[in-house]
């Protein structure tokens, strides 16, 4: 018996890898030294039978995966069960992207998301963003209640407030920080979803994302567009947070660091 068997809490992490097949073995290691027990995992980019199953399975993990090929793609990676794994959206149409899966972890719900970039504000995908908040808003709404356990953790290509970018003026007029994007978080917070990351840590300064270019990781040019928004049933057992910035650094990093919330169980 390992000693994850003993482990009262279940540590979540949720991480935009950047293409899975460039930097598994980067996602390997990390693994075996952070041991989390749920992993929500974004921009594999790669297809359903590419995705390297027997490798997390003889990590201790299932696994499930939505992916299209060179582009987007969601897992969700579990040590403690994983059941009833459903690609893309609970209701509506469906998205013709991979960009989100939900799962049964632990008694938790989980649900991996890519929300789209946007590009610009005056362009179609900006559109395509905010439809796309609005149908994850009805998501959320048909597969949960504010008071269950669900985590809905990934990239949201959204920075909630002034406070999580380096420079809010340098990024005024672009997406990440645009009012409707901001106000479509603010929608899921009213449902019901709690921002636990910032809840815990009120500090400036802490970033998910860093651009590769221009020295911005060494620089500080951060923005927090990676979140764990959770329920209430989550909100009051998350025991710790953080960003793990180690992640970011060394050779051929992805421009994403993990997020990690532990759950008291």
């Amino acid at each position: 018996m390992t000693a994850d068997n003993y482990r009262c809490d279940v540590l979540i992490a949720t991480w935009n890898v950047n293409s899975l097949k460039a930097r598994l073995q980067r996602v390997q290691a990390w693994l075996e030294d952070v041991r989390p027990d749920v992993v929500l995992m974004q921009e594999t980019k790669m297809t359903d039978k590419a995705f390297p199953a027997l490798t997390f399975t003889e990590m201790g993990y299932e696994s499930a995966h939505f992916g299209q090929g060179q582009w987007n793609g969601v897992a969700v990676l579990s040590k403690v069960g994983l059941a009833n794994p459903r690609a893309n959206f609970a209701v509506g149409e469906p998205d013709s992207e991979a960009r989100i899966i939900t799962a049964d972890c632990g008694g938790i719900t989980v649900v991996s998301v890519y929300v789209p970039n946007g590009r610009a504000l005056d362009h179609e995908h900006y559109q395509y963003k905010l439809r796309w908040l609005d149908q994850l808003a009805e998501h959320v709404a048909a597969i949960a209640t504010p008071s269950g356990n669900m985590v809905v953790g990934g990239d949201y290509n959204i920075a909630p407030a002034d406070i999580d970018v380096w420079d809010a003026k340098a990024l005024e007029g672009s997406t990440h920080v645009s009012a409707p994007e901001r106000q479509r978080l603010e929608a899921l917070a009213r449902w019901g979803l709690r921002d636990i990351v910032r809840e815990q840590h009120p500090e400036a300064g802490i970033y998910s994302w860093w651009d590769y270019r221009n020295g911005s990781f060494h620089r500080g040019w951060g923005m927090r567009i990676d979140l764990m928004l959770v329920t209430e049933g989550v909100a009051k057992r998350t025991t710790w947070s953080v960003i793990d910035r180690n992640a970011r650094k060394g050779e051929q990093p992805s421009d994403h660091a993990p997020v990690l919330i532990e759950v008291s169980q």
